[in-house]
This record gives structure tokens, C-alpha cells and sequence, in this order.
């Protein structure tokens, strides 16, 4: 095997307890006025006010627009750019969960290059840098902190949509646990099974012939040296402390393990991509308005045991890195004891069991099968191939409940 890697990452990284605090610094290197996107949640809080002061007492003069949505309504975007119509910030500052940093993300594109955001939907529709962004995440979870994508929620299509470019990448991204120490248990369980997600479809994806147009024409290229290597990182850490990390109490060390691991698996599949358990979530997601990081992770066992035929060593390598002994296993049994593993956690941390119980009708399983093999850059990405029949099946049996049923 030839050795290969690509990577695109923000320019600066900054992780620890009290990172926060270097938000003035950062933001002072790149002028001297910002826009803050956050939600209201999150703009009432002590910490906003406590932010917000140390950026003016560094000579940042602010506005701040303090209604983002879940999902990123997509005409949400365009209202906070027209009500910011003549303000040229010198950067854009996102602060809060995956939207608040989507919607930052989309705002700067705006405020930059104009027109809609269907002028971008796709991969590399972006014609050039942007107003630049610092992302402070306040969830563990979508990575977005780090990767070239942002997804939107466009009312004239029924699922969900995303803009992928590496101009959207944050010039710096600040991850401080500490935001993380008051999320709630449910939503730490559902974003910290998204970022598993995340790290597992990125360490399982094909990997494709490495020549040197591949980074060149897609922006998510499937695994190689550099991205796997983020994705290990990202399922140890994981493995060992998500279910510590919804537990009781306020574990420090395991909300440091959450968020760095999110981190890590934002770094591996924002240029590996994922796969299949993300193409279903879309329509099943669209039709069940649930949280996607409850779908995918949902879908994620179903979709590893599917893979086994074609990726045993792969899932084997992650049931490695969650701490289970199998290095003389053999690689199929090993992979097997790796989802039962995966299955394991999810239920220990209340992921929603299957399709069925995420409440999608069982008169759309046709209609969900037709439109995940539609996403084409999601299902090139899996390192088995479907058809059809072979995607029914697949979610008849994430309907049902029928892991051994996936194995096809």
C-alpha cells in the first residue's frame, strides 16, 4: 500500500480547561470588530456576559445576533445578514453547539461573497476565503469546530442540506471542557454518539486510489494515514469516557475526554467523510425531526454489521482502541464483539435502539431506502457497496431491530 494522507484543519487549535479566556487574544490578532452568533440560550448565560466583557475590554467592538436556530433554518442566515446590512466586521465568532457554528460558519459567506446559499450547496462551490471565524464550541459533538462543512435546513427540500468547502474551515477553533460541564445528560449521550459516529465511519470508510486530483476534485476523500490517526485518537478517548460523561456528577476528566474526542474525530472525517449511517439519517431523520446525532448513532450498529464482510479488520482495530482485548481474535469475531461493544454503550447511554423507536413510519422505508442510496457522496464513502435491495434491507432490519439481518 502506498502511504497517502490529506488534512485540512483550522490554523490554530487551542484545547484545555480556561481556554476561553484566550478568546480576546485570539480575536485581537485579526482586527478590532466581530459579529458574535450564538443562541439565546447561551447569551443568557454568566459565561456569555463574562466573554463578552473580555473581548471589549480588548478593544473588540461587538454585535452580536443571539437567535440562532436548531438545524440552521437557511433564511435564518440571510435575516441576520441583512440586519447587519453595512457592518464589515473584521471576524466572525461563533460560540455554542454544531448550529451556532454552522450558522456562523454560513454568515461569514455570506457577509463575504454574497448572493443565497443555494449558490453553494455541494462541494467546493465557494469561490475563496471568507470574513475569518473563530468557533468556540460549547457541546461535544459535530466537530464542526474543525471540518470545511456546514449543513443547513432548507424549506424547499425535505432533507437536509450542506455547503462543503475548505473556506468555511475556522481560521481558529477554541475548545474549552469547561463550556461543556453544564450540558445536559441527554444532550452529552446524543452528541458524544454522533462523534463516535463520526470517528468510526471515518476510520471504516473505502479508502480510494490516492492520486493526486482526489483532494483536488472532493473534499471528503475517504481514509487515509493522517485521518485515521484522528480517529483512533477520537474512539479511545470515547470508549473510555462518554458513558463517565453522562453518568452523575460532574466528571472533568471524562467531559475532557468527550470533548477532545469530538474534536479529534471532527479533524478525521472533515476529510475522510462518513458513510451509510449518515445517508439514512438524513430522510429518517428529516421525517422523525429527531436530533442527528441520535439518528446516526442509532443506524451505527446496523451499518457496522453490514460492513463486516468488507471492513472486519477495520472494526476490529476500533473495538481495539475502546480497550477490548482482541489482538488475537480473529478479525471477524472480533468485529462482532466490537458492535456488540458499541450496542452496548448506546444503551447504557439511552441511544434510541432503532428506527422503529425513532419513530419512523413503516410506510417510508421504501422512500427512506430510495433517498439514502440517492447520497451519493455518503454512500461512495462505505466500504461495502449497495443497491437497493441491499439498502432495504439494511433499514428493515435497523426497523426492526434485526442486527444478524444486516449481516446480508
Amino acid at each position: 500500500m502506498t502511504l497517502f494522507a490529506a488534512l485540512r484543519l483550522p490554523g490554530e487549535i487551542l484545547f484545555g480547561k480556561g481556554q476561553r479566556h484566550a478568546l480576546p487574544a485570539v480575536a485581537g490578532k485579526l482586527g478590532k470588530t466581530a459579529l458574535i452568533c450564538t443562541d439565546e440560550r447561551f447569551a443568557g448565560t454568566e459565561v456569555f456576559a463574562e466573554m463578552r466583557s473580555a473581548l471589549e475590554a480588548g478593544g473588540i467592538a461587538l454585535r452580536v445576533h443571539d437567535s440562532v436556530e436548531p438545524d440552521v433554518p437557511r433564511d435564518s442566515v440571510a435575516a441576520c445578514v441583512e440586519g447587519m446590512q453595512g457592518y464589515k466586521p473584521d471576524m466572525i465568532i461563533g460560540i455554542g453547539g454544531g448550529s451556532c457554528l454552522d450558522f456562523a460558519k454560513c454568515t461569514a459567506l455570506l457577509m463575504t461573497h454574497g448572493g443565497t446559499l443555494s449558490d453553494y450547496y455541494g462541494e467546493f462551490k465557494v469561490p475563496g476565503p471568507t470574513i475569518p471565524l473563530i468557533s468556540v464550541p460549547t457541546t461535544a459533538g459535530t466537530g464542526s469546530e474543525v471540518t470545511p462543512v456546514a449543513v443547513i435546513s432548507d424549506p424547499d427540500r425535505t432533507l437536509k442540506v450542506g455547503i462543503s468547502s475548505p473556506h468555511l474551515i475556522s481560521k481558529v477553533a477554541i475548545c474549552d471542557p469547561e463550556l461543556t460541564m453544564t450540558c445536559p445528560r441527554g444532550l452529552t449521550a446524543i452528541a458524544g454518539a454522533d462523534a463516535l459516529t463520526h470517528a468510526i465511519e471515518a476510520y471504516t470508510a473505502i479508502r480510494k486510489e490516492p492520486g493526486a486530483e482526489l483532494p483536488q476534485k472532493h473534499v471528503f476523500i475517504g481514509k487515509s494515514a493522517l485521518s485515521d490517526h484522528f480517529a483512533l485518537l477520537a474512539i479511545k478517548l470515547l470508549g473510555r469516557s462518554l458513558e463517565k460523561a453522562c453518568g452523575p456528577g460532574a466528571d472533568e476528566a471524562a467531559r475532557a475526554d468527550v470533548m477532545m474526542g469530538a474534536l479529534a474525530a471532527g479533524c478525521a472525517f472533515g476529510t475522510a467523510g462518513t458513510a451509510a449511517a449518515h445517508a439514512v439519517q438524513y430522510p429518517a431523520g428529516a421525517l422523525t425531526h429527531t436530533p442527528h446525532g441520535l439518528g446516526v448513532a442509532a443506524m451505527l450498529p446496523y451499518v457496522m454489521t453490514y460492513n463486516t464482510k468488507a471492513a472486519a479488520a477495520e472494526i476490529a482495530d476500533v473495538g481495539i482502541a475502546m480497550g477490548l482485548e482482541l489482538a488475537d481474535v480473529d478479525k471477524t469475531a472480533a468485529a462482532e464483539a466490537t458492535i456488540q461493544e458499541i450496542s452496548r454503550l448506546f444503551t447504557a447511554i439511552g441511544i434510541t435502539p432503532t428506527l422503529a423507536a425513532l419513530g419512523l413510519a413503516a410506510d417510508k422505508l421504501e422512500w427512506t431506502a430510495e433517498q439514502a442510496l440517492g447520497i451519493d457522496r455518503l454512500i461512495k464513502n462505505n466500504p461495502r457497496s449497495f443497491d437497493l435491495a441491499a439498502m432495504r434491507q439494511l433499514i428493515q432490519a435497523a426497523y426492526d431491530g434485526d442486527r444478524a439481518a444486516a449481516a446480508m
